[in-house]
């Protein structure tokens, strides 16, 4: 069993297909994949259903069971199956899981989704996959909630306790490097951008020219499913990155010394193109990038990873703890709720922790003294 890209015909795009043993698509994953596909999921959503309900359509062949037959207590073993990472052998020793509980949860979530399609298309009875039950005391209420409250909420059955994981970041001594690391401006103006605007990989991929306002500062983010490098914003509506007027003379330093003169008159629209490897002024793919990274990693010898989405949960990082409000925060991130910039960036650590005591004692210690009669 594989997980196949497949072109779209007539079209530039992509989507996958999981195929069986007999090299045929299978079909009721296809159908689902289909669907998503039809409600312009991005490629990169649909090859993470792919793999993951390859994952399933595997346990099902082990354990002999019809996809349309099962029951919780097989869905339970698959999780099981999931996290073992010896099948079926029971070691003595504790080892590590082979996968993390979000993995997991992402793995079900895949699952879960697959089996409502199939459920309102028709294709299959009822699972017994959700519960109903009232939440009372739920941290986060919805605009609606007054006339939802007194109503029971639909949770999954099947779900892992997730581990709550502070956003790593890296710190000013190991950006310096990285950026220092850099080769030529394309390269430094990119991680630049990606550290000092927060905004996705997929979204600096997908900039065009014309995006850039240099007169204001700003950068635009502007959704577009027609991108050739498959680049995704991941954004509904378009909207504005206010960015340093250093950072914007980098860009103009790029264009003059790099973009122009190696272009010449084959200029291109999209920002961030192939000057040196690959088809000359063809825009930067994702695979690109991650060999960018590896390289500047090996060069650097930075123990922790460094990647284009750890340079945007460090650049949310400090405007958190510079005090920046939530809400802008959350604009600029491009985060459709608050909810997620909070869930995702509010996290108290040891550090934080000691810091703000000390401010406390100092500020305790400067009282009294300024109390104390003489």
């Amino acid at each position: 069993m594989k997980v196949q890209r497949v072109r779209i015909p007539e079209s530039d795009g992509v989507t996958w297909l999981v195929l069986g043993d007999d090299y045929l698509p299978v079909e009721p994953i296809r159908k689902f994949l289909t669907y998503l596909r039809n409600l312009e999921r991005s490629p990169n959503t649909i090859r993470s259903y792919a793999y993951h309900l390859k994952l399933y359509w595997e346990y099902l062949e082990s354990v002999k069971v019809n996809w349309k037959e099962i029951n919780i207590s097989q869905l339970a073993d698959f999780v099981m199956w999931l996290r073992n990472p010896l099948g079926n052998v029971i070691s003595l020793n504790e080892r590590e899981a082979k996968r993390t509980e979000s993995t997991v949860n992402a793995i079900l979530t895949s699952v879960c989704m697959m089996y409502d399609f199939q459920e309102q298309t028709g294709n299959v009875s009822e699972i017994p996959l959700y519960r109903s039950q009232f939440i009372p005391g739920k941290k986060y209420k919805s605009f609606l909630h007054h006339i939802t409250k007194g109503k029971p909420t639909r949770t999954r059955l099947l779900k892992l306790k997730q581990p709550k994981l502070q956003p790593k970041t890296l710190t000013a001594e190991q950006i310096a490097a990285v950026i220092a690391s850099c080769n030529n401006i394309r390269d430094k103006f990119l991680l630049c951008l990606l550290y000092e605007s927060g905004i996705r990989i997929g979204q600096a991929l997908g900039l065009r020219h014309e995006d850039i306002k240099s007169w204001d500062n700003t950068i635009t983010i502007v959704p577009r499913n027609d991108n050739a490098n498959g680049a995704r914003a991941k954004a509904i509506s378009p909207y504005a990155v206010p960015i340093t007027q250093d950072l914007m003379a980098l860009y103009v330093q790029y264009l003059e010394e790099e973009f122009m003169e190696l272009l010449g008159d084959n200029l291109s629209d999209y920002v961030f193109v192939n000057l040196w490897d690959g088809k000359l002024g063809s825009p930067m793919t994702y695979s690109n990038v991650m060999s960018l990274f590896t390289r500047l990693k090996r060069k650097t010898g930075i123990a922790i990873p460094v990647t284009p989405h750890k340079l945007r949960h460090t650049h949310a990082t400090e405007l958190i703890r510079e005090g920046i409000e939530m809400a802008y925060v959350q604009k600029r991130l491009g985060h459709a709720s608050i909810q997620t910039t909070i869930d995702t960036y509010i996290h108290v650590s040891n550090e934080d922790m000691k810091r703000e005591y000390n401010k406390y004692i100092d500020k305790r210690d400067e009282s009294a003294s300024t109390n104390t009669p003489k």
